[in-house]
């Protein structure tokens, strides 16, 4: 997985995502395999699944490897480095590119917990020298 998240041409969908967690889950599937995971639950077919699998490829977020009469789909972006520029885009878009002013609007709005709260503040110490 080489290329980042910049590299994407387009964003993912939501609908696209929830294939991608598949594939990040357990890379070089058919669409058959990624179906039997998110079919039932989201009301899709296998249709569905190939559709959004063959935007994925466009995209440049899978690879498709041909295996006979079918094809094993592969992430080339790895979920850290999506999750990364997901991120980032929610910050500067919403909170003007300071993270702290997301996790002041979390707190405020009663978002965190004590438990993410005393989390948050454990990170904090790591990561400071």
């Amino acid at each position: 997985m080489t290329p980042s998240d910049d590299a994407l041409g387009e964003r993912i969908t939501e609908a696209e995502h929830a294939v991608m967690e598949v594939l990040w889950d357990r890379p070089r599937q058919t669409a058959a395999d990624v179906c039997e995971e998110v079919c039932t639950a989201r009301g899709w077919s296998l249709a569905t699944v190939k559709t959004l699998l063959s935007r994925l490829v466009q995209k440049g977020a899978l690879a498709a490897e041909p295996d006979g009469r079918r094809f094993l789909y592969t992430p080339t972006i790895a979920r850290e480095a999506y999750v990364g520029g997901e991120s980032r885009r929610l910050v500067d878009r919403l909170f003007g590119g300071s993270a702290a002013s997301l996790v002041a609007h979390l707190a405020e709005t009663e978002a965190l917990t004590e438990d993410d709260l005393a989390e948050i503040e454990a990170l904090l110490k790591e990561l400071r020298p």
